[in-house]
């Protein structure tokens, strides 16, 4: 493990609030408790710690990996949605953060807004935890870390991660700056007008000079994936959005589906498939049955033959959101 930084009262609001050294120390920090759980010998750090969830956006595995890895740390939490809180409605922000931070040890926030969770920070004046917003989606990203650690078996300078699909928000702009504080060669595959923004971009060229990190934004599917390790991806469409948006979608996005011809041209038999879920690759979801209605695609960003494929590896990629959430907590809570 890389030497231990002290992270005590961190907030983690986006991946560009720590150094690469601080990044890959949490990855091993998740490595090492996740042996522990294996092992049956993880000591129970945050006995007597207490964390808020702010869930202004539904969740399966954050909500799922935030209260699992408390509970195994000996930490309580209590779950606040919408409609079981004040939270915007007849409470401010910064009131709330006030309120919860005199309570809790940390707050965990996954909702819309970045700015939302940065005046969380501001205000509670306990470690604030971004489970993800419309901008970053840094909790993801330590477990997809950790994921291609444990397939691929290479140091992370040597590994090529490609990331097919929508690369304008959360997911593909924390796939990238992640990506290159761990020193990978990142390739963002999509149309030029689903690239990351610029600003990100920058951001990520500028840590890749600092730790060896290669960056492609390509359009071409077969130049994007060859010799890729991993493949990401992420859905292009959801409930929220109006029919209309997902037509021009799909139609954008059609050619970047990744499929067993896209696994192919990695040139790689070892390569991984990764998506941070859920996943539109069969019928068995509204959104699928709409999205079969409206375009006659039975899967969208990725094929049921590959989601299901033997080089999937997405199950264990959930199970990685808890052992890295838990590092993030053990670090900033026990000063691991």
């Amino acid at each position: 493990m890389t030497s231990a930084p002290n992270l005590t009262g961190r907030h983690l609001l986006k991946e560009l609030d720590f150094s690469p050294a601080e990044w890959l120390y949490l990855v091993d920090l998740a490595e090492q408790l996740k042996a522990e759980r294996r092992s049956g010998s993880e000591e129970r750090r945050l006995v007597g710690k207490a964390v808020a969830l702010i869930f202004e956006k539904t969740s399966t595995r954050t909500r799922a990996a935030f209260e699992v890895a408390a509970a195994h740390q000996g930490a309580a939490t209590t779950y606040l949605d919408p409609s079981g809180s004040q939270i915007g409605h007849k409470e401010s922000i910064p009131d709330t953060a006030a309120v919860l931070g005199g309570m809790y040890d940390a707050i965990e926030y996954r909702g819309d807004h970045q700015a939302t969770v940065e005046s969380l920070a501001e205000h509670a004046g306990v470690p604030v935890y971004n489970g993800l917003t419309d901008d970053w989606h840094p909790t993801q990203m330590l477990a997809d870390a950790l994921t291609i650690r444990e397939h691929t078996g290479k140091p992370f300078g040597e590994v090529t991660h490609a990331y097919l699909g929508d690369a304008r928000f959360n997911t593909g702009r924390s796939l990238l700056v992640s990506s290159a504080m761990l020193g990978m060669d990142v390739r963002i595959v999509a149309p030029q007008s689903y690239f990351p923004p610029q600003d990100v971009v920058e951001q990520a060229e500028r840590i890749a000079a600092e730790t060896g990190a290669r960056i492609t934004l390509t359009s071409d599917v077969a130049a994007g994936v060859a010799g890729a390790d991993a493949i990401s991806t992420d859905v292009w469409v959801s409930m929220g959005e109006k029919k209309e948006v997902w037509a021009e979608r799909i139609e954008q996005l059609r050619d970047y589906q990744v499929d067993a011809g896209v696994m192919a041209a990695a040139g790689n038999d070892r390569a991984i498939f990764m998506h941070c879920l859920p996943a539109f690759h069969d019928l068995g979801t509204q959104v699928g049955r709409d999205v079969f209605e409206l375009s006659g695609m039975d899967a969208l960003e990725v094929t049921d033959e590959v989601f299901r494929s033997s080089s999937s590896v997405v199950f264990g990629q959930a199970e990685n959101r808890m052992h890295t959430i838990k590092a993030v907590l053990v670090a900033t809570l026990a000063g691991a």
